[in-house]
């Protein structure tokens, strides 16, 4: 299907480089005109509608993949519609809408879903039933009754709406015996290894604990059923998959237990036991041998930590040389260990480090963080802000006026300094001004105008306090949507990953699928801006972040705020876009290492993996990323990453 996209926007008239503009619905759209009315959201709704209208059904069916990615509630009522009378090919795309759509649109109005001789259609039909109001009794029976659907497609659809049900149910819902016990049937008799991931975490969430079901998925041929078998279960079982191995050790891991597995193959593996020898209270002679001088650094950094939860007084002379570390990671884990200690000596040597994640990490006075508002990282002011709002602005030895005035200081530095997406840290900072006395109401009031409708919106809620007030700002302007031709010529691109020391990873840009981000990350990575930046999140069996230039969560990456393109799923090995909110992804990327399906719907996928997956696996934090470079189908139709 979307090839068809590119094949229809080949055909179109030549790129432009002028700005995307907003198209007139009264003449002839275009498969380029439905992607930048799906980007400009509310401003390019007029055309959608209009195409979701149009005579020709690959428009139709363009404008509702479109709709599906941006904003499927607003348009349920034309999908419906289309159920009846569109071809095929758009009926589905009309389905995906109201499938993502919350709340979905009550397909039971009309009639059983039996209607539907496509099982494509019938699979997304129950999948929508999966985002039904918790509680919803004639959900449960309509889900529990499509297990019984002869065709396979149709009852992945029915466990993937089992899932997603059950996960938003569960805490509110008492799922009966009669739901439970096909579900329990169906994932022992499926020979299906995607309707048995599904039920699964489904059966979890639903508090079902059947040993039987458990032995079952502990004997699978699949890793992951296995590693969602042992969280079903909270089993100990000894897996040849590191998976399996991670799962057991944080559900069912003691101190012999961790103890085993401390120089296990996968650091994953591996350093979860470090922290589990802590987290447990585990006899300290385990430790001291991790904590020497000549062991490699993240080992010593775990180890360390969870000695100090063990036995303080052995940890302090470790605390103490992590602390004189040259990789600047191992020090920010020497400060966790001295806030456990209380070492307010090594805290206070830590807080002002060269490098801002480690005084982040060590950072706990208003002192400290007054001292912070100087510096030019996004993670540190944020922290600095909100040290500094607890506290009331009150800093030992400053006037309250003084602190507010370096507080206004920093934001006023960083609004015309750095990028718009420096969110987090400008929030933190007017909220700390916003506890200070009423002379900042000046210049919150000039914030009604700011670029950010987020800030904006803040002033405007802090100023109603005082006064009745409105933001003036009330629509964020992204950056251009790409041309034509730039979006023809990425077409089937792949991206060669280098890791520092690990090796190669290659992945498929899904092009077809979110466009502007894809365009997004080709820019950024043939600038060469991945380049050296690390891997700064790392959790097991979840996923991997990084792509910062603050290796932390909230330096960014672009300039302006990227678009979300809901619509892949998040399965093993795929990448997406981190975001903090509707739109506001900020090109840090992240990895998944397990079928995340529940971050379907919510955040973009951009990419898969081709190959590389067992060097992903091996990614710890601080593992650097040497350079990225795009291959492009078409030849000379673009250049390569080039390195820093």
């Amino acid at each position: 299907m979307w090839p068809l996209v590119f094949a229809l926007l080949q055909g179109a008239s030549a790129a432009s480089a002028q700005p995307a503009r907003i198209v007139a619905p009264s003449r002839t759209i275009t498969p380029y005109d439905i992607l930048v009315a799906e980007y400009q959201r509310e401003q390019g709704r007029p055309v959608l509608a209009a195409a979701l209208r149009a005579d020709d059904p690959s428009i139709r069916l363009l404008a509702f993949r479109s709709v599906m990615r941006s904003e499927p509630a607003r348009f349920t009522t034309e999908a419906a519609a289309a159920l009846d009378s569109a071809p095929l090919a758009v009926q589905r795309e009309a389905m995906r809408v109201l499938a993502f759509a919350a709340p979905p649109y009550s397909l039971l109005s009309k009639g059983p879903l039996t209607r539907f001789r496509d099982a494509e259609l019938r699979a997304l039909a129950y999948a929508a039933y999966g985002r039904t109001a918790p509680g919803d009794a004639a959900a449960e029976r309509v889900l529990i009754e499509g297990l019984r659907d002869t065709s396979l497609v149709a009852r992945r659809g029915v466990a993937r709406g089992l899932e997603v049900w059950s996960r938003r149910t569960a805490r509110a819902y008492k799922v009966s015996a009669d739901a439970l016990s096909p579900m329990r049937q169906a994932f022992l008799d499926s020979p299906d290894v995607e309707v048995r991931r599904f039920l699964l975490p489904a059966m979890t969430a639903m508090g079902l604990r059947d040993s039987v079901v458990v032995r079952t998925g502990l004997a699978d041929r699949d890793e992951q059923v296995r590693r969602l078998s042992v969280a079903l279960g909270g089993v100990w079982t000894d897996d040849t998959s590191p998976m399996v191995r991670w799962q057991a050790l944080r559900v069912a891991g003691d101190c012999t237990r961790a103890a085993a597995l401390v120089r296990d193959s996968s650091q994953h593996v591996a350093l979860l036991a470090i922290d589990l020898l802590g987290d447990k209270k585990c006899d300290a002679a385990l430790l001291l041998p991790l904590v020497q001088a000549n062991a490699p650094w993240l080992q010593r950094a775990h180890a360390t930590v969870a000695l100090a939860k063990v036995a303080p007084d052995r940890a302090a002379g470790p605390t103490q040389a992590l602390a004189a570390s040259p990789v600047w990671q191992a020090r920010a884990w020497a400060a966790q260990a001295a806030r456990i200690l209380r070492d307010t000596v090594v805290l206070g040597r830590l807080a002002s480090d060269r490098d801002p994640n480690v005084a982040i990490a060590a950072l706990t006075t208003p002192a400290q963080a007054y001292h912070a508002l100087s510096r030019d990282h996004a993670g540190l002011l944020m922290r600095a802000g909100n040290v500094l709002r607890d506290s009331a602005l009150r800093v030992p030895g400053v006037e309250r006026d003084q602190v507010l005035k370096q507080v206004i200081a920093a934001f006023d530095r960083i609004t015309r300094t750095k990028p718009a997406t420096w969110r987090d840290a400008r929030m933190a900072l007017l909220n700390a001004a916003a506890v200070g006395p009423t002379e900042y109401v000046p210049w919150m009031s000039s914030l009604l105008t700011d670029a950010d409708t987020a800030i904006a919106g803040a002033a405007a809620k802090r100023l109603e306090a005082l006064s009745t007030t409105r933001p003036l700002t009330l629509r964020y302007s992204p950056a251009p949507f790409p041309g034509e031709a730039t979006l023809s010529a990425l077409r089937d691109a792949t991206a060669t990953i280098r890791m520092r020391g690990l090796g190669t990873i290659r992945i498929r840009l899904l092009t077809e699928d979110a466009p502007a981000t894809v365009h997004t990350f080709v820019t950024l990575a043939e600038r060469g801006d991945f380049n050296g930046r690390t891997l700064h999140r790392v959790v097991s069996s979840f996923v991997l972040q990084g792509g910062s230039p603050g290796a932390d969560e909230y330096d960014p990456a672009t300039s302006s705020f990227m678009r979300d393109e809901i619509g892949g799923s998040h399965r093993r090995g795929t990448f997406g876009i981190s975001t903090r909110g509707r739109d506001t992804g900020d090109g840090q990327m992240f990895i998944n290492l397990v079928d995340n399906v529940r971050l379907d719907n919510d955040y973009t996928v951009f990419a898969e993996t081709i190959s590389g997956l067992d060097v992903i696996d091996r990614i710890q934090e601080g593992n650097v990323i040497e350079s990225i470079t795009i291959q492009r189908a078409s030849a000379g139709a673009g250049r390569s990453g080039a390195r820093r």
